[in-house]
């Protein structure tokens, strides 16, 4: 795949996608957590490029949405969806869901929500993915104690790349990898030609290091998974909860998590910690161990009476002896069991093993008072101590990361399916909470909609009266003011874009015929100007003649082109200039567009006189107002085929004619008589 033919991918994108492990796959199944892991690549971003990368894949031109209107509607039917998802990640996945009218794209997207509409949008499933991310990459593991090193330029390079968390270092011979060993606790040789060259240090020959990086650095898998265990465990819980299937095993990858802490060091093996322990409490212990000895000894020496005669003291101070000589000709056996006791507290306080024998060298067996500890010896222990502690750390991360790197690919898998799930449930509880139904989309023109409610309208969507529409070919739709002219335009609208979005409609059952475009024209907010005037002219200049144009749908030549359909809604257009000339040029619009064949519904209330200026039989259907109940105008929402809305002022002028007063009447019949 040409990454850079995709829409908005430049040269410097392309070449983030391309690190990917599998870009083709990601783009063309919007996968948009997947795109967004490349780096440099935020979420929104990666919605437009994955909707750029649908969009070619189904050789779709775009531009189905035709005016501001038709976007607007567009965007508040997306903000509907998008309401019922939990993760951000949903809510941009659901921007890769458009209107089209590339029939391959449309049947897809069908194809998916029919599938999601049968999800049940369980509560505790929706509160377990409220702590699903997507997977985050670390991005800032560094490694100081270990380096790779080779003597060749290209494997220099090619190790920097692969394995960036650690120095690499170019060496010419034995004697400068000698040098790096004294300065890093593990160097890896990357050249065979140093094995069996005997050196100091922990030096490993590993030609084969760059293949496997999780060896070289368990800390780059074990770091991934620490920061990704919240996630990874609520999607593991929305997996068991919605019975997803996906192939990972939860248990072992529980296990796992279980065995990190926040940082991605290794937790729960008791030799690890246990040689953790003792190097943090290795100086506490060593004082404590000071203080059992000099307690002892004290305490012995308080006890004991020492009888030495003058000839034996003489004796001792010509020798220069001091206190040291005293203990080990009076207290020798006192003394060793109170180092005794304290090479048994330092023993087992730090429940030493293979170091035991060091530790009881910490304290001389030559007496002294006050007991210390030799420092040279506790220096060894602790150095001791901790290469078996980091021995042991290395080896355990090791083991670790080659299980878990095993498992990321499936955990990856684990996540994304939680997050297009999330997706489905948004589109199941959309299709539930407004009753919605998957529209036939046919080859013959206009549409039909049966018990259409609108989600869009400002009261509960339980109090909102079904509407039934049907149009093929050109109508003016008229009707009172406030009657639902404009909620009626909406609704045909929103239907239209759901269904060429491929998504349900709130419908009991509609039937939409296919477009290339959408024109939604909404009410014009006063008299135009003679510049504003001539432009909507040209609009609709441009868009009356390309109706019925010819299109190619297809690239390879072999489709034969077909009429770009377009649906016209337009609402109140004749307050773009005086009463009189509105009529005469929307009779021209309506001419031009019936001589074409499209499908229009043009609002207005000067519908008389619209046709009365058409060269042809326009078809006016009219949002019948039932009545007045107490000063409270009735309306029958769904239009009547045929019929011209009557006004309020006719209704109102009507009710006088019958219930007014008597010698009144005759005036109000003759004013009702003008509105025939």
């Amino acid at each position: 795949m040409d990454l850079e033919a995709i829409p908005g991918v430049g040269a410097k994108t392309a070449e983030r996608l391309a690190e990917l492990d599998d870009p083709e796959r990601a783009l063309r199944e919007g996968d948009v957590a997947a795109i967004a892991r490349a780096p440099g690549i935020s979420a929104g971003r990666a919605a437009r490029i994955a909707r750029g990368a649908i969009r070619r894949d189904h050789d779709d031109p775009g531009g189905f949405l035709g005016t501001d209107r038709a976007r607007e509607l567009y965007r508040d039917a997306l903000g509907l969806l998008q309401e019922r998802t939990v993760t951000d990640y949903a809510a941009r996945r659901l921007e890769t869901i458009y209107p089209s009218a590339t029939e391959s794209r449309i049947e897809e997207v069908r194809a998916f929500a029919s599938t999601a509409t049968e999800r049940d949008p369980d509560p505790a499933v929706l509160d377990a993915l409220a702590d699903v991310e997507p997977l985050d990459e670390p991005g800032d593991v560094r490694i100081r104690d270990r380096c790779l090193a080779t003597g060749d330029a290209e494997t220099y390079a090619r190790a920097q790349e692969a394995i960036p968390e650690v120095s690499v270092e170019l060496v010419d011979d034995a004697r400068k990898l000698s040098e790096l060993a004294r300065g890093y606790a593990t160097v890896i040789a990357l050249d065979e030609t140093f094995a069996g060259v005997e050196l100091d240090g922990d030096v490993r020959v590993e030609p084969a290091a760059l293949e496997n990086p999780a060896e070289v650095v368990p800390e780059r898998v074990l770091t991934f998974f620490a920061r990704n265990r919240d996630s990874l465990r609520a999607a593991a819980e929305v997996a068991q909860l919605a019975d997803i299937d996906v192939d990972c095993d939860l248990d072992a990858l529980e296990s796992g998590l279980e065995q990190l802490d926040d940082d991605g060091a290794v937790r729960g093996d008791e030799e690890l910690d246990r040689l953790s322990t003792a190097v943090d409490d290795l100086d506490a212990a060593v004082s404590t161990a000071e203080s059992v000895a000099n307690d002892r000894l004290r305490e012995a020496i308080e006890e004991r009476d020492v009888t030495i005669e003058g000839a034996d003291l003489l004796t001792l101070v010509e020798r220069g002896a001091g206190v040291d000589s005293l203990l080990s000709r009076e207290l020798a056996d006192e003394y060793a069991d109170a180092v005794a006791a304290a090479r048994d507290h330092l023993v087992d306080a730090l429940q030493l093993r293979d170091t035991e024998s060091i530790a009881r060298q910490a304290f001389p067996d030559d007496p002294t008072f006050p007991v210390e500890r030799d420092e040279n010896v506790v220096a060894r222990l602790r150095e001791e101590l901790t290469a078996a502690r980091d021995r042991r750390a290395t080896r355990r991360k090791r083991e670790l990361a080659g299980e878990l790197a095993d498992a990321r690919p499936a955990a990856e898998e684990l996540v994304d399916a939680a997050l297009d799930l999330d997706v489905e449930l948004a589109i199941a509880r959309f299709a539930r909470e407004f009753d919605c139904t998957m529209p036939t989309l046919s080859d013959e023109a206009g549409f039909r909609i049966e018990g259409g409610r609108s989600p869009l309208l400002d009261v509960p969507f339980e109090a909102v009266e079904p509407v039934e529409y049907g149009v093929d070919g050109v109508t003016l739709l008229s009707g009172v003011n406030s009657g639902g002219k404009t909620s009626t335009l909406d609704l045909v609208a929103l239907v239209v874009i759901l269904a060429h979005m491929g998504l349900p409609v709130p419908a009991e059952e509609a039937r939409v015929g296919r477009l290339a475009e959408l024109h939604y024209h909404a009410k014009t907010q006063g008299t135009l100007d003679a510049g504003a005037f001539e432009s909507t002219l040209r609009e609709f200049g441009g868009l009356v003649t390309g109706v019925g144009d010819e299109r190619s749908d297809g690239g390879d030549g072999d489709e034969s082109p077909a009429p770009a359909r377009k649906l016209v809604l337009v609402d109140e257009l004749e307050s773009i200039t005086e009463p009189g000339a509105s009529a005469k040029i929307m009779a021209g619009i309506l001419e031009a567009l019936d001589e074409r064949g499209a499908t229009a519904v043009f609002v207005s209330h000067l519908a008389r006189e619209i046709r009365a200026a058409a060269d042809f039989d326009v078809q006016v259907d009219g949002i019948q107002a039932v009545g007045l109940e107490d000063g409270e105008l009735r309306v029958n929402r769904s239009p009547v085929k045929g019929e011209l809305a009557r006004s309020t002022p006719e209704l109102i002028v009507e009710k006088l004619a019958e219930d007014g007063e008597e010698r009144s009447k005759a005036f109000y019949r003759r004013l009702l008589a003008k509105f025939e």
